[in-house]
């Protein structure tokens, strides 16, 4: 007998496997997404979501505060069997995790407990995980900590961003999703405690976490700067002897150098302090703590993005520039 469901999302993650679900032969009663926002000139966001439940006639709820009376009222006249959730972005209360006959059930994009919190996928590139996942859980008050479910299992590509890594968890939560669905219809879910031991969170990112430190190693840069894409985005401040200020700018890609080529570009390697720069044959080179960033892309404030080589030319940038944490920095 198919299910009937409740979907509560918004973001892009959540698409593939809701759109799975109202294909599927479980009928969904109701999308409860985020109220519609509007961005600069009055352009207001797209909701894809929201979009793929009209389309197909679902009724759709964007309350402001999810737990709220009314609100609650509505689900209920929903008679949903259970609430499918994903990237929702509200905090659920007990009374609403007690309407549906079945529970609440998340998908979280990563292995829990790994990774409790708004930024899973961040998280797991930033730390340097080498595997990451999605896992679909029962939601209880207590964060991310219910019984799982199903979880599936990927390793994260070397060159991975949170943007790549997310669009792929999304299209891997389909079969999750469907079979922990049909598994809870049977009635054979197995219901697995997480251990509580190999908790880590993942909190919600600042913009200010994703200023670079040049104070750590070539790799932690790489992950950082590759977690925090799209958003915010790793930043830095070009410091050039002679400059009335600093130049904020965007780093959308560095790599480490690896240690051969270290030696053939380098010579001895030593540069100075982290955060110093090299320029060797158009290749813009940083010091860090440990080993050497390479800087492949860069986008300096208020310009477009650009190759290396076009921003040592535009800046006439030589050795022993610097990359400093914040305008204030000196030295």
């Amino acid at each position: 007998m198919a299910l009937k469901i409740v979907l509560m999302g918004t973001g892009e993650f959540a698409l593939p496997p809701f759109r799975a679900l109202m294909e599927s032969e479980h009928i969904v009663t109701g999308l409860l997404t985020q109220p519609d926002k509007t961005g600069r000139g009055h352009h207001r966001h797209v909701n894809k979501v929201k979009e793929l439940a009209l389309e197909r006639s679902i009724p759709v709820l964007q309350p402001e505060r999810v737990n709220k009376p009314d609100v609650l009222e509505q689900l209920q006249a929903f008679d949903a069997d259970l609430f499918v959730v994903a990237a929702y972005g509200q905090i659920l209360r007990p009374q609403l995790l007690a309407i549906p006959r079945m529970g609440a059930f998340n998908l979280h994009g990563s292995l829990l407990p790994r990774h409790r919190g708004a930024a899973p996928v961040q998280y797991s590139i930033w730390c340097g995980d080498q595997v990451t996942g999605v896992t679909m859980f029962q939601i209880e008050p207590a964060l991310d900590s219910g019984p799982v479910i199903g979880k599936v299992q990927t390793p994260i590509h070397p060159e991975e961003t949170s943007g790549d890594l997310m669009m792929r968890l999304a299209s891997l939560s389909i079969p999750l999703t469907l079979d922990c669905c049909n598994q809870l219809e049977a009635g054979r879910a197995v219901f697995e405690p997480q251990n509580d031991v190999l908790v880590t969170l993942s909190p919600r990112i600042t913009k200010q976490q994703a200023v670079i430190d040049w104070n750590q190693t070539a790799r932690q840069i790489d992950c950082l700067v590759r977690a925090m894409q799209p958003w915010p985005k790793a930043s830095t401040w070009l410091q050039i002897e002679g400059a009335a200020a600093p130049v904020r700018c965007i780093v959308l890609r560095a790599k480490p150098v690896l240690p051969d080529d270290s030696e053939r570009t380098l010579g001895t390697g030593t540069f100075g302090v982290p955060g110093e720069i090299k320029v060797v044959q158009g290749r813009l080179l940083v010091a860090c703590l440990e080993g050497v960033s390479e800087i492949h892309r860069i986008q300096p404030e208020g310009r477009r993005a650009m190759d290396a080589g076009d921003f040592i030319n535009g800046y006439s940038l030589q050795s022993g520039s610097r990359f400093i944490g914040s305008p204030e920095e000196t030295g």
